[in-house]
């Protein structure tokens, strides 16, 4: 019927000798891809700061490099020199863009911090892409 496996496994087994690359556990992974997540917001964050100054702005900066410094154990983000050219209404876009990524992430590594940062920064990317609304007036 079928030929006999002749050749070695490539894939460990629990059975056999423990390779000779590193694992990393799926948390790990998670924590890598949110940091990840969380440093390309704060880099647009950054670029929103230099085009609009703003106290906003500047908090969640901070708040984005204190969740990236916990998710990296303790190695502070490497930030670039923000450039002070580009649309607002872009950066806005791909800021809530990323905000949205790392929320899925932090959902589903059951990170309430970062999920609650990911969403507040979400809702305030909407807000600036939606601009102030009036109350309405009629009765």
């Amino acid at each position: 019927m079928y030929e006999p496996i002749r050749t070695k496994s490539v894939h460990s087994t629990p059975a056999g000798p423990p390779s000779d690359f590193p694992h990393r556990s799926r948390e790990e992974e998670l924590d890598i891809q949110l940091a990840g997540h969380l440093g390309a917001l704060l880099a647009v964050t950054d670029d929103l700061r230099a085009l609009t100054a703003s106290a906003e702005l500047d908090t969640a900066a901070e708040r984005l490099a204190r969740e990236i410094c916990r998710l990296r154990g303790g190695r502070t983000p490497l930030r670039a020199a923000p450039g002070a050219s580009g649309d607002p209404a872009v950066l806005h876009r791909r800021a809530h863009a990323l905000a949205g990524r790392a929320l899925v992430v932090a959902a589903s590594r059951a990170d309430t911090a970062a999920a609650i940062l990911a969403a507040e920064r979400m809702d305030a990317h909407t807000a600036a892409l939606t601009g102030p609304k009036e109350l309405s007036t009629a009765h």
